[in-house]
């Protein structure tokens, strides 16, 4: 059996089988959430980490080396608004094959330094090694606000309720017609260039999540497998099913004039978009929209049964879609 027979999340299971970690009363938040949570002096810690390769997270020919830096910071920083925290202190850990262009290096830290700068973190460090591709690991630490009892107020996977309904932050599908428009091989427009840029340039929800926890939300991921796969995340760590009305879903609107009849299926289905998914009742969602000052779209609520899924057309009817979203090690990545 290969790693690929199991698939990402499969493996992930397995290797926290085999970790058998004993209770540690410092540690709330461990392995299977968007990021692990321990206590730290008089506070708690919010720490995740993530890894972009060259060839597999971005193609090096055709983005700038900029981007790169922004969206290796900005894939972490999104984890940490998924669990309500804020971000602080940054690790760099860089793989160089040893040919690599100190220009590209300038300009990849151009990109993390622009990014730092504006949701607050402080790159505090890190590590360089040699290899035949280049890749860039960002661990990424920040803080959870506490309640009166000093305990952590945190949104999590595993805190969904039955009779709740589901929202999500922002339009989608933007990142992954990016994609496309970057690898299809056609003339690049306005519109295509605006894609391109959604899927270099993410912008993370802090202020999303902050909101949600304010607003008495408990439960969030961002997404970043794509919809229907972060959805049914939720669904398994908290033990219950989700129905998801496609047509409510909010869609990107370049995403809509460049790749028309596909643009439902990629916006529930792509990944990277960043946005956040809240689940919580109707009247938490609605204060965490006040908050804002922009509208949550609610694209479905939680019901009892099976931690799986359910697609509906705008008539009710059951769908299927192709792909479900990003796994790293399925041979099939549609699964």
């Amino acid at each position: 059996m290969n790693v690929s027979d199991l698939g990402e999340f499969g493996l992930i299971e397995r290797l926290r089988a085999a970790l058998l970690q004993a209770p540690y009363d410092r540690l709330i938040v461990g392995i299977g959430d968007d990021a692990a949570v321990w206590r730290s002096g008089g506070g708690c810690t919010v720490a995740t980490t993530d890894t972009m390769v060259a060839g597999v997270h971005f193609l090096p020919r055709a983005v700038a080396w900029r981007d790169v830096g922004w969206k290796a910071l900005t894939t972490n920083i999104s984890d940490i608004a998924a669990m309500g925290g804020t971000p602080a202190f940054a690790l760099v850990t860089l793989c160089l094959p040893p040919d690599t262009p100190v220009a590209a290096i300038d300009e990849l830290y151009a990109g993390l330094r622009e990014c730092a700068e504006a949701y607050g973190v402080t790159i505090a460090g890190g590590d360089i090694v040699s290899g035949p591709v280049f890749a860039i690991t960002i661990a990424l630490t920040g803080d959870a606000a506490l309640d009166a009892g000093d305990a952590p107020l945190l949104l999590r996977r595993g805190a969904a309720k039955a009779g709740e309904i589901i929202a999500v932050t922002g339009p989608l599908g933007g990142s992954a017609g990016g994609l496309r428009a970057l690898t299809d091989g056609s003339p690049l427009t306005n519109a295509r260039s605006r894609l391109i840029e959604r899927h270099m340039h993410p912008q993370p929800r802090i202020d999303a999540g902050r909101a949600a926890l304010e607003a008495g939300i408990r439960c969030a991921i961002d997404i970043s497998d794509g919809l229907v796969q972060d959805l049914g995340h939720i669904c398994v760590a908290s033990s219950v099913g989700a129905e998801l009305h496609l047509d409510r879903v909010p869609l990107d609107g370049d995403l809509v004039a460049v790749f028309g009849d596909d643009a439902v299926a990629m916006a529930a289905t792509g990944g990277e978009d960043y946005e956040l998914i809240v689940v919580g009742a109707g009247d938490a969602v609605a204060r965490a929209s006040a908050a804002l000052g922009t509208s949550l779209t609610i694209v479905g609520c939680i019901v009892s049964g099976a931690p799986l899924v359910r697609l509906l057309d705008e008539s009710g009817g059951e769908v299927t879609l192709p792909s479900t979203g990003w796994d790293h090690l399925k041979k099939d990545r549609s699964a």
